[in-house]
């Protein structure tokens, strides 16, 4: 029955609320196996064995929100502030070039110092030293104006994790000042301004159900992002839900390949996140249909100030030692790592 669903789900590209469901709910280890087949198969028929790297920089950790489930949210007293200067963002930018990076996600809080004009002085600065890389932001919600600011001024990508498609559930893991509506409507500003525009949820966060996750696959799939960051719910040792158990990997692994399947040409990251809470979960995201990876060009001595939940993977690594032992663990299980822009494919 699951793999006359996964059959289905390859060939029209969607199921039905009650399908996606029965997916998600088996444990059948040989369904289960065949699901992560046909997501690699499609992967390689599109990318072939390329993994594509982009380089993170954490440039700051103030935000103004006080999302429950993140470490950096507002009201967190127990962790350090930082904010880069312009110029260590642009030496992290050399620094990742000279390793073969040609693109950049420029990540932060939602913080109010860099604002519209420093955000656009900084990315046509890195486009103007580096014409020929992408420049991707994450910097949470803005105004439409905003959006087309840094545009106009070069940034390429822009990633919003959307977080649930349920209204209810989203206002159980924000405060009341943020709004699912809202956030969505920042996500469809970003495709009509022309970004490739990447959305995304946690496996497992709190109050999560089975039923909002499907709703999240709708929602994805009325989007059609370019890009789709998932990865496993990790609680933060300063946040509410400090006690809340994690997302597991399986659930994550299963969800990477329903996406794929259900988007087969989409931009798929194999996260931190996955890294964290099983030492081969970035392989393993690989292996079952992902073919992005983000390791962190910010400077060492503020990557473990930029805290989202406990415990983040290779945060004391330097980036060139990263970079080759990525290289090295993505070779081995015969994937490629491919030092281009990565830019996604149109099918």
């Amino acid at each position: 029955m699951i793999k006359e669903l996964v059959d289905k789900l390859q060939r029209e590209k969607i199921l039905s609320v009650d399908e996606f469901k029965k997916i998600l709910e088996t444990e059948d280890v040989k369904s289960i196996g065949y699901l992560h087949e046909k997501s690699r198969d499609t992967s390689h028929s599109i990318y072939g064995r390329d993994i594509y790297i982009r380089g993170l920089i954490e440039f700051t950790n103030y935000c103004k929100n006080n999302c429950l489930y993140c470490g950096i949210r507002h009201n967190n007293n127990n962790i350090e502030r930082y904010r880069l200067t312009k110029e260590e963002i642009l030496n992290c930018t050399d620094i990742g070039y000279s390793l073969g990076f040609r693109t950049f996600v420029l990540q932060g809080g939602e913080d109010p110092y860099f604002s519209t004009d420093k955000i656009v002085d900084i990315v046509s600065s890195i486009k103007s030293s580096h014409p020929d890389c992408a420049i991707t932001l994450s910097i949470g919600e803005k105004s439409y104006e905003s959006y087309k600011a840094f545009f106009d001024a070069g940034a390429d990508r822009y990633l919003l994790r959307h977080e649930t498609a349920n209204k209810n559930h989203y206002s159980k893991i924000h405060p009341k000042s943020m709004s699912l509506k809202k956030r969505q409507q920042c996500l469809w500003d970003l495709k009509e301004i022309g970004y490739q525009v990447g959305c995304g949820f946690m496996v497992g966060s709190p109050y999560q159900t089975l039923d909002n996750i499907v709703e999240d696959l709708l929602f994805i799939k009325e989007l059609n992002p370019h890009m789709i960051g998932i990865g496993p719910f990790i609680p933060h040792k300063d946040t509410p839900f400090k006690n809340h158990s994690p997302g597991t990997i399986d659930l994550t692994l299963k969800l990477l390949s329903i996406i794929r399947l259900m988007l087969p040409n989409v931009l798929l990251p194999s996260t931190t996140a996955l890294a964290t809470i099983d030492p081969c979960g970035r392989e393993r995201g690989i292996l079952v249909g992902a073919n992005v990876v983000m390791p962190n060009l910010s400077p060492e001595s503020v990557r473990e100030k930029y805290t989202l939940y406990n415990n983040k993977a290779c945060s004391k690594e330097e980036s060139a030692e990263y970079k080759f032992n990525l290289e090295h663990s993505i070779k081995y299980i015969g994937y490629n790592l491919t030092v281009n822009r990565g830019d996604y494919k149109i099918i």
